[in-house]
């Protein structure tokens, strides 16, 4: 729904990157859009400098990771409970409180007039002026000293959650399953930074000599740790703008999410089923790996989703991929698009691979969507695992014997995880498990479980949380 809160109070008043993310911030309440979505829409209608978008974004998502901690900070100056308040000027408190408290660039007078400023543009639809509000709360938040941290040994949820920012029913769940040390570093991985990771396209280039093309370009840049097809960007940047975007010659995706497709071990001229394809990043890494030779049959059940995995292939050069638009749940639906866009035509067509990158709870990415921080529940997970095994109950079928099947998510939690598996293995014995050892790099094999999954939660180099595991079908 688009946010009815504008920019500013009327034309004369320019656009700035703080009424830009004051809107963005505003429409991720009543939006179930990704904040990334809400703010790429935001922006592409505005005609800010580089340096401006960059500070629309830095504002826009340093709020959303650090919300708890500026709420907490924010609840002793205020007369009112802060929820009591218009969505806007909880928004226009929490934008200037994050310039206060964590951007050491922005002058702390910088901070509080640009606040207040945008407060009174912002008066006629919020029918009061709020300036006066916004003023005082953020000249005290400067003037008074900095409150302790909650203690660990008094509530450790409630420290743990303050410190990081993270919901406290998140952070308890975290403390049950991983102790408090394990529990604190999974918390404050969600309000990182992450890091720009491109996946090479070595059909179009080799990654050393790509590689080369952005140091040319003057592009600081390294190859990663551990995978064999990855760059991450030292400096950010308009990624249209970098080197290659339009020759196709990378993607942009995680460290830990290139590791997926590799684990089923695909060959040309093999028939895929991409199970949850949408939007196309190892579907297309997945037609890199067979050399675009092939087939792979990409199922998501939004079209609009599919539009973008169409102009990634395109992009990409990418011509093996076929997108399908059903619920991958429904076997009959999915089977029927296929023979309906011209494609598989042969209702026992069985698979070769079959990719499962099923939805999560996406714990594994919070840093990357601060916004679903605060938008879950302790129950999502009992919901995604009953969507999750209903896919592989789909899909399975479908695998020839001897086939392989990798499941995939980004999520942390054994819900989502094991247990899908373990249900799914209990109620059918022509699957076994398959370490992945044997597909991941060297410098990936830290990353194996005791029973031979694939797991990058809790690693220190960056990436992403993401479980993967290898089934091979071994009777028809």
């Amino acid at each position: 729904m688009p946010s009815t809160l504008q920019p500013s109070d009327g034309p004369s008043q320019p656009y700035s990157a703080r009424s830009i993310a004051l809107s963005v911030l505003v429409e991720s309440v009543q939006s179930d859009e990704g904040i990334d979505v809400l703010l790429d829409r935001a922006l592409t209608r505005t005609p800010l400098d580089s340096r401006d978008r960059a500070l629309s974004v830095e504002l826009t998502y340093g709020v959303l990771r650090r919300l708890r901690t500026i709420d907490w900070r924010l609840e002793p100056i205020l007369d009112k409970p802060l929820p009591r308040l218009p969505v806007a000027v909880q928004m226009l408190l929490r934008l200037g409180a994050y310039q206060l408290l964590f951007l050491n660039r922005v002058p702390h007078s910088a901070a509080v007039n640009e606040s207040v400023k945008l407060a009174k543009a912002q008066g006629r639809r919020l029918k009061r002026d709020w300036s006066g509000l916004v003023n005082a709360a953020l000249r005290t938040l400067v003037r008074e000293p900095k409150r302790p941290w909650p203690s660990t040994n008094v509530d450790a949820a409630q420290a743990l959650s303050v410190r990081h920012s993270v919901p406290e029913w998140l952070s308890r769940r975290w403390i049950e399953r991983l102790g408090i040390t394990g529990a604190e570093a999974a918390c404050e991985q969600t309000s990182l930074v992450p890091p720009v990771t491109l996946r090479v396209n070595r059909l179009q280039i080799t990654r050393n000599v790509f590689l080369t093309r952005l140091q040319e370009a003057g592009i600081a840049a390294r190859p990663t740790s551990v995978s064999p097809v990855g760059i991450t960007l030292e400096d950010g940047g308009p990624i249209p703008s970098l080197p290659g975007f339009a020759e196709g010659q990378f993607y942009v995706e995680d460290e830990a999410a290139q590791l997926i497709p590799p684990l089923l071990d695909p060959h040309p001229r093999d028939v895929v089923l991409d199970a949850c394809a949408a939007p196309g990043g190892k579907a297309t890494h997945l037609a890199e790996l067979m050399q675009d030779q092939g087939a792979i049959y990409a199922v998501d059940r939004k079209g609009a989703r599919l539009d973008i995995l169409r102009s990634n292939c395109c992009r990409l050069k990418i011509k093996s991929v076929v997108p399908i638009v059903s619920d991958i749940r429904d076997q009959s639906a999915w089977r029927k698009a296929m023979k309906l866009a011209g494609k598989g035509t042969d209702q026992a067509m069985q698979f070769d691979r079959i990719l499962v990158d099923a939805p999560c709870s996406g714990l594994g990415v919070l840093r990357r969507h601060p916004e679903a921080k605060w938008r879950k529940d302790s129950e999502a997970f009992e919901r995604h695992h009953t969507v999750q095994f209903q896919i592989l109950e789909s899909v399975a079928p479908c695998l020839r014997p001897g086939g392989v099947l990798v499941y995939s998510t980004c999520s942390t939690e054994p819900e989502e995880n094991e247990s899908v598996i373990d249900q799914f293995l209990r109620a059918h014995a022509g699957f076994q498990r398959e370490s992945v050892a044997p597909w991941l790099p060297e410098a990936g094999q830290r990353f194996l479980t005791e029973r031979g999954d694939l797991s990058t939660m809790g690693n220190c180099l960056s990436m992403d949380g993401f479980y993967a595991v290898r089934l091979k079908r071994v009777e028809s």
